[in-house]
């Protein structure tokens, strides 16, 4: 068992391990030729008392002396997000303003910069970021925002990732980053459409989508969001809360934006809702060859108590409805259907079963038991003690596990999807700690919530 360490003992150990980078980079940096080899500069260190200064300052002179390939800068703070008072978000930003504004011939090299836990000030300090570190190919923000809330222009020459996480900006709008490929943005809050805008980005290919939907938020239309991209991977995440996607009967011109796409991942989606809405995808994506989906009721992030989720407008009905106005629809890319959570309810069964019928070249479809998540475990456990309330607040918290876990079962299982249609796929049953390699990446995505074995 790992010993836990107390506030002090922490703040100690970040305090020698930050100061002990600082002095590793310099000695390494000293010994360098400055006519040899392009080096590679890789560091992560606490936003605490001089380091990170002195670190810039060493960065900083070996970009002018030495040939510097790669810079990457992560910095994290001593206390986890969720952790943050107001107060230390507020303290923390003013410490890494105090180094930028020392360093800023470290960071107008950098290639690659993360931060976490900090508040601005001054509502255009997230632009001069953007202008200073001309270099940068990824940035990434967890938990950062100004004290107004801003508008945050995004124009970047050499951008290609970028990762918005439980930022609050009132809009964040890509007006110019042509060469932006990856883009996570994750949790918003607001009741309009989500506080993004993309603008000219016309290498996007990879996008991650996540929001805890309220009954008030508008529902979205992805036709009209991504309407001058190109999308090839696709990931929503919905928190186990109500959908937000709105399905279409795409015009022709609006079924543009789904043609080049892939791989889709439809993550935590609500247990005990009808599922037929998630077909819209395979009507609009003729290109589609991996469909994922996760149905999951996850307690540990999910608002658990009935009079917060009354006062925050949380829906009762999470679930949307959708009739397609095709019959007979037949899909032909399709080779890899992967739904975790799978249990042998009716509404499950027949969603399965509806699209081994449509996707005609289906090779394999991997039904995974209901994921496990030990802080859920124990949550729960607390929860039952008042059992009457836990009822009201999260339907699928005391459901009984039915997954087909016997041969027998499985076989059971499998006579009710295939009859009468002719599938030839082959259906794998399989316990959520047996997730193949190839699938844990889309499963376990650490941004979108991490699984427990």
């Amino acid at each position: 068992m790992v010993p836990q360490l107390t506030i002090s003992a922490r703040a100690e150990l970040v305090r020698r391990t930050s100061a002990a980078v600082a002095k590793a980079i310099k000695s390494i940096l000293a010994c360098r030729d400055p006519g040899g080899w392009p080096i590679r500069l890789s560091m992560t260190f606490y936003l605490r008392d001089g380091v990170p200064i002195s670190v810039g300052h060493t960065v900083g002179n070996a970009m002018a002396t030495l040939k510097v390939e790669k810079a990457e800068f992560t910095v994290l703070t001593e206390k986890e997000g969720r952790k943050c008072s107001i107060d230390d978000v507020v303290n923390y930003g003013t410490r890494f303003v105090s180094f930028f504004n020392e360093c800023h011939n470290a960071f107008a090299g950098l290639t690659r910069l993360y931060l976490e836990n900090l508040r601005f000030r001054e509502s255009n300090f997230v632009s001069n970021i953007l202008v200073t570190c001309k270099q940068l190919n990824y940035l990434g923000f967890f938990n950062c925002d100004t004290e107004d809330w801003i508008t945050l222009q995004v124009e970047h020459a050499q951008l290609i990732e970028l990762s918005i996480v439980d930022c609050r900006f009132d809009m964040v709008k890509l007006t110019w980053v042509p060469k932006l490929t990856w883009l996570v943005f994750l949790f918003w809050i607001t009741s309009r459409d989500p506080p993004l805008a993309l603008g000219y980005v016309p290498l996007l290919e990879v996008l991650r989508l996540s929001n805890a939907a309220r009954s008030l938020d508008k529902m979205l239309k992805l036709s009209t969001f991504l309407h001058e991209t190109s999308i090839r991977d696709l990931t929503l995440g919905f928190q186990c809360e109500k959908i937000w996607v709105q399905p279409e009967c795409l015009t022709r011109r609006q079924a543009y934006v789904f043609q080049q796409l892939r791989i889709l991942n439809l993550v935590k989606i609500p247990e005990g809702y009808d599922l037929t809405w998630t077909m819209f995808f395979l009507e609009a994506a003729p290109s589609l060859e991996e469909l994922y989906m996760t149905v999951w009721e996850h307690p540990c992030e999910m608002e658990m108590n009935q009079e917060i989720r009354r006062e925050q407008s949380y829906s009762e009905n999470k679930g949307v409805e959708w009739e397609s106005p095709t019959s007979n629809f037949k899909h032909h890319c399709l080779a890899k259907f992967i739904l975790v959570g799978f249990q042998a309810k009716d509404y499950m069964v027949t969603h399965v079963r509806r699209v081994l019928k449509a996707a005609v070249n289906l090779q394999d479809v991997y039904l995974y038991d209901r994921l496990v998540c030990a802080k859920c475990q124990e949550k729960v456990k607390i929860a039952r003690r008042y059992d009457a309330l836990v009822r009201g607040m999260c339907p699928g918290v005391n459901q009984p596990i039915k997954f087909p876990c016997t041969n027998e079962d499985q076989r059971a299982v499998q006579k009710r999807m295939p009859r009468g249609i002719g599938s030839l796929a082959k259906i794998h049953f399989l316990p959520s700690n047996q997730i193949r390699a190839e699938h844990r990446p889309r499963i376990a995505v650490d941004s979108l919530g991490a699984i427990e074995d």
